[in-house]
């Protein structure tokens, strides 16, 4: 497989290389979108540092540390949410984005088809030194339920290192 060739428009990443197909048919990397399959940011940096991908802006080729720079510009926590991306996706895991449940991801067993099947949690990632409100958390385990999905708190340390706790709700 050749590297895809991928542009960033604004914040819209996407590819019509038909790499970017196969890759998104064989491990759901993307979301086809407008005869293009658009990444989100985490995804698009991750397939960067794997050498998969070459990110463009206009005729110019982004190095991993110019990329980042925009990521940062475009999500002021990039730098908390992609190790965790990174972390789960090198466990298996399917991660997409949960921008519409308000979440930072949604992550889908092992094996399972996102489209086909639902995601089995919702991700909230937090660094450690950041303190959450019982407010906070309860709004989160709430949507979480109201989605049907287990919440999936991804702490982050100093040293880059990812502590999770799974929130689920009991029926006693």
């Amino acid at each position: 497989m050749d590297k895809i060739k991928a542009y960033i428009t604004g914040e819209i990443i996407s590819s019509t290389n038909s790499d970017a197909y196969s890759l998104y048919e064989k491990s759901h990397f993307g979301e086809p979108k407008d005869d293009k399959i658009q990444y989100s940011l985490a995804e698009a940096l991750f397939l960067l540092e794997k050498e998969k991908i070459e990110i463009f802006s206009g005729n110019k080729k982004l190095s991993k540390k110019d990329f980042m720079e925009k990521c940062r510009k475009i999500d002021k926590k990039i730098q908390i949410k992609y190790p965790v991306f990174r972390d789960l996706r090198e466990r298996g895991y399917v991660v997409k984005t949960a921008l519409k449940f308000g979440a930072d991801f949604r992550i889908y067993e092992k094996g399972a088809k996102p489209g086909e099947r639902h995601a089995k949690w919702i991700v909230f990632c937090e660094h450690e030194s950041k303190r959450m409100t019982w407010h906070e958390f309860s709004a989160k385990n709430r949507v979480a339920h109201s989605t049907k999905k287990n919440l999936l708190l991804a702490i982050v340390d100093e040293e880059g290192d990812i502590s999770y706790y799974e929130v689920r709700w009991i029926k006693p």
